[in-house]
């Protein structure tokens, strides 16, 4: 058991750095607490490392990833849209404890389980648990994962305190529909190279912004909505005039 934690937890951690699950476990980072955005990482992770073991054990290396990621691929894309549109947790008067209540600990949790179905982590864990200890497999298979993005959380968190929410709405967005377009892309087209794929995916985001720019400011999601124009200040001192005039009145001798 101990070789199959070991050696899982080794495959899983190198197979999720520059992941795109470690890429979304950094944008939730920028917009919510960390220990919410870990704890959901590590259910979801959870959960989802136990459906690979039991495939991987009980039904070999065989999974039907083409429908699952056809689907998280279309929730990707729901997600980046309604990130874009803003909801209560990006409003300016939601305070700090909203932003880290159960709506934050579902979005995450959600996110991260449909974006492992089919990804090559929980391919790698179906592998491995097909020959090694299944117990194992799956303890070093969930811890890997939780670690890897736990690299990702500290750099989003440091990121978070030095960019504007707008900046981070448009960022998380952006990603969303990068991965959602990609994974349908991969699934629908999937004799595609990688860099193709990729390269597609990023000009499908591109023109969809390009779409959202060229629509009149009240068909635009607010967040990309022209900034109003700071009001303009006189540039003498409004003392100054009123120092004038109790001047004026002043008598004289």
């Amino acid at each position: 058991m101990l070789a199959a934690l070991l050696l899982s937890f080794a495959v899983i951690f190198v197979a999720e750095l520059g992941d795109k699950t470690q890429l979304v476990a950094m944008m939730f980072a920028l917009r919510y607490r960390w220990w919410v955005v870990l704890s959901a990482i590590t259910v979801a992770t959870t959960a989802v490392h136990v459906l690979s073991v039991a495939i991987g054990h009980y039904l070999g290396a065989a999974l039907p990833t083409h429908l699952l990621g056809i689907i998280a691929g279309a929730m990707f894309i729901f997600f980046g849209l309604w990130t874009l549109r803003g909801d209560s947790l990006s409003d300016e008067e939601a305070s700090r404890a909203q932003k880290a209540t159960a709506p934050a600990f579902f979005v995450v949790t959600s996110a991260f389980v449909l974006a492992e179905l089919g990804d090559k982590t929980m391919l790698a864990t179906v592998t491995l648990a097909s020959d090694n200890n299944w117990l194992g497999v799956w303890v070093g298979s969930t811890l890997g994962m939780v670690a890897a993005d736990a690299l990702a959380i500290v750099v989003g968190a440091v990121l978070g305190k030095r960019l504007p929410e707008r900046i981070i709405q448009i960022g998380a967005a952006a990603l969303f529909l990068l991965f959602g377009a990609y994974m349908l892309l991969e699934n629908l087209i999937p004799n595609l190279p990688f860099a193709l794929l990729g390269a597609i995916s990023l000009a499908i985001v591109l023109a969809f912004g390009a779409i959202v720019r060229t629509l009149p400011d009240r068909l635009r999601p607010a967040v990309l909505r022209s900034e109003p124009s700071p009001p303009v200040t006189a540039d003498v001192d409004a003392e100054e005039p009123g120092a004038e005039i109790g001047a004026s009145r002043r008598p004289s001798g």
